[in-house]
């Protein structure tokens, strides 16, 4: 089962970090979950900082080793545990929780949870990946944030107890990832889809320097954001940006 055991961490630099050296070192076993009461140098999406008041909020990271992904197919887990967390997150804050592609989680228009997922590869095949996830919970403040940020105390008035939300979370995880396993990609992706943050809206984008306007149409099989501005084209993860 997913985050058995949970084990809880007073302090580390980063779950992602500390769950890929465990798992190295062979003592991190198959749906491990990993969670940081604190945080030194937590780590989201492209190299930026994970910034989090220690105590507050869910900082989780899990070892996986689903059966069919590959190199080729990193997104089907993605999509799974974008689906996961924002499962979770809806059941506190409703139905205007949404995906942000690739993996961030909103509501409204504020950024509620990000996902990053590192794999433990040797040559071409992945061995293990490593989920890391971090959810605003309890905090209230965001200074360091660069963007508008939103927690679940704030949604709903009410405190939380992060380790318990985060067996919750686990629990989501897990039926997400027995879809996966069973191969209910095509649907995982429809309803990713009609979770799209900005879906049919117009954002500005920024690729190769260069900032437009366009029409969020959806993402690919691949993980692709399909865009129009005047002419459908897909990007891969790293080739375009949002401008917020």
């Amino acid at each position: 089962m997913i985050g058995e055991p949970l084990i809880i961490l007073n302090s580390t630099d980063s779950t992602n970090n500390h769950a890929m050296q465990e798992y190295r070192a062979g003592r991190g076993q198959v749906g491990t979950a990993y969670f940081a009461i604190g945080q030194t140098h937590g780590k989201g999406q492209r190299e930026k900082a994970w910034v989090s008041n220690d105590g507050e909020n869910i900082m989780l990271s899990l070892i996986l080793q689903p059966r069919n992904i590959n190199i080729q197919n990193t997104f089907n887990l993605s999509c799974a545990i974008a689906l996961a967390c924002s499962d979770f997150f809806s059941i506190y804050a409703g139905e205007e929780t949404k995906i942000k592609w690739p993996n961030d989680i909103f509501w409204r228009d504020r950024k509620a949870g990000g996902i990053l997922i590192e794999s433990a590869v040797s040559g071409t095949k992945i061995n293990a990946m490593i989920v890391g996830i971090g959810i605003n919970v309890n905090q209230i403040s965001f200074p360091a944030f660069p963007y508008k940020a939103v927690s679940l105390r704030q949604i709903t008035g009410k405190e939380f107890d992060p380790i318990e939300l985060s067996r919750q979370l686990c629990l989501c995880i897990q039926t997400r990832m027995e879809e996966l396993e069973q191969g209910k990609i095509e649907k995982q992706l429809e309803l990713y889809n009609t979770r799209l943050f900005g879906e049919n809206e117009e954002h500005v984008f920024r690729s190769q320097n260069i900032e437009r306007k366009a029409k969020i149409i959806g993402v690919s099989q691949l993980g692709e954001l399909i865009i129009n501005d005047g002419t459908e084209t897909s990007y891969r993860l790293g080739e375009i940006e949002w401008v917020l």
